[in-house]
């Protein structure tokens, strides 16, 4: 039980680390390999269905996210700005809610609006066929529809070295 709980604490102190400012900027993580992206089919909360293949031939960010998850909530506001930007690029940004219900996401808009898709993976089936191994954790998808960067924990994700890297994914 204690091994538990000292993974759980570290856990804790690295996902928190970005509320004492500690946001990284510009850093992408490059995906060994650039697997093929699981596909999936999920719901937003307005009952409108996206699936991940509907999006090929685009660039795709996926950000895995709670309602209870200090660091999400810190780079939320970070990411609708983002989103202003590279939805003019034609860059999608799918927010895929970790366990949440329709309900409890509705509520939580109301502090922290977006525009961006907030998808539900209720059942988190869709959660593990990625490597999240914590909140939040992004994945830029390529327009081949391969995972070329893995983001854990929180970015400023108006930076322009991320956002470049990010846009360079149109021309491959």
């Amino acid at each position: 039980m204690n091994n538990f709980i000292l993974k759980a604490t570290i856990i804790f102190v690295y996902l928190s680390l970005p509320l004492i400012g500690y946001a990284q900027s510009g850093t992408l993580h490059s995906v060994e390999g650039s697997p093929v992206a699981p596909d999936f089919s999920l719901f937003d909360s307005d009952e409108k269905l996206h699936k991940l293949s509907d999006y090929r031939g685009k660039v795709v960010i996926i950000n895995f996210w709670a309602t209870w998850c200090p660091p999400c909530r810190f780079e939320l506001p970070s990411m609708e700005k983002a989103y202003q930007m590279l939805k003019k690029q034609d860059v999608i940004l799918l927010a895929i809610n970790v366990g949440e219900d329709v309900d409890t996401i509705f509520n939580f808009t109301a502090d922290y609006p977006v525009t961006f898709p907030l998808l539900l993976d209720q059942d988190a089936s869709i959660t593990k066929k990625y490597p999240v191994i914590g909140l939040p954790t992004s994945y830029i998808i390529d327009i081949t529809g391969r995972i070329k960067y893995q983001v854990i924990g929180t970015r400023e994700w108006t930076d322009k070295k991320l956002l470049n890297n990010i846009l360079k994914l149109k021309n491959n």
